[in-house]
């Protein structure tokens, strides 16, 4: 069952520390699944690409798969696809999830294997796109990453579903939120959305529907040029 209309959740968060295990999945990924409409057993593919699809990584989400009882899936592109019909396999889930790590490898890796217009054409269908990170910054036009190594460097040629900047873990390393400021004060980004560690947030189609957040505190924003500078709004953000 697709989602009603093209869903993008994009967020600073979604994992969990389990008392027994590795990982287990947080508030944001349950509420993207509940964004999808399934009435059963929700599908979920996992796309790894930005960690360099890392086994213990796919194990770890499988792990959280299986505690969360969804049907999960993880698509590998290194060293070689893991199915033959990647497009088919996308456009059969309910939630497309994407972790984090090199947003800059991500988009190299995903162009050569033709991914963006099958995710395109995926979120279209009403498969609901999310993840964390590199998995957010994605769906954008572009934001400071870390893909370079330090210091933080601004990049515009992400798949840019959503015509705005990215700025993600905004509260949790102090570089992100000044450099924000001076992307889109400069014009280098356009009007950016920014997320807090733990927080979400939801479009429909590309409007910004509301912010969401699975820790108390975690808030998201919007960054505006106004004039030579660059004003902040946080955003009402809704605890899940």
């Amino acid at each position: 069952m697709p989602a009603p209309q093209p869903t993008i959740l994009a967020t600073s968060g979604g994992y969990r520390t389990p008392e027994f295990g590795d990982r287990e999945f947080g508030p944001l990924v349950h509420y993207a699944v509940e964004l999808s409409g399934t009435t059963r057993k929700p599908k979920m593919c996992q796309i790894g690409t930005a960690a360099g699809d890392q086994r213990h990584q796919n194990a770890a989400m499988a792990e959280a798969g299986y505690k969360a009882g969804f049907d999960l899936v993880n698509l590998n592109l290194f060293a070689e696809p893991t199915f033959q019909h990647i497009e088919d396999v996308l456009l059969d889930q309910d939630v497309i999830w994407v972790h984090g790590g090199s947003v800059v490898n991500l988009l190299a890796v995903w162009r050569a294997h033709g991914l963006p217009a099958m995710l395109h054409r995926a979120w279209q269908h009403g498969v609901v796109l999310a993840g964390i990170s590199a998995g957010s910054i994605c769906w954008y036009m572009g934001g400071p990453t870390d893909s370079f190594g330090p210091p933080l460097r601004n990049i515009t040629n992400a798949l840019g579903f959503l015509p705005y900047g990215s700025g993600v873990h905004y509260d949790s390393e102090e570089d992100r939120r000044p450099l924000v400021h001076q992307l889109v004060a400069r014009g280098e980004l356009p009007e950016t959305h920014c997320t807090d560690d733990g927080a979400g947030l939801v479009y429909f189609g590309t409007e910004l529907r509301e912010a969401v957040a699975e820790r108390p505190g975690a808030r998201g924003y919007i960054v505006r040029r106004d004039g030579d500078v660059a004003s902040e709004e946080a955003l009402p953000t809704r605890e899940i």
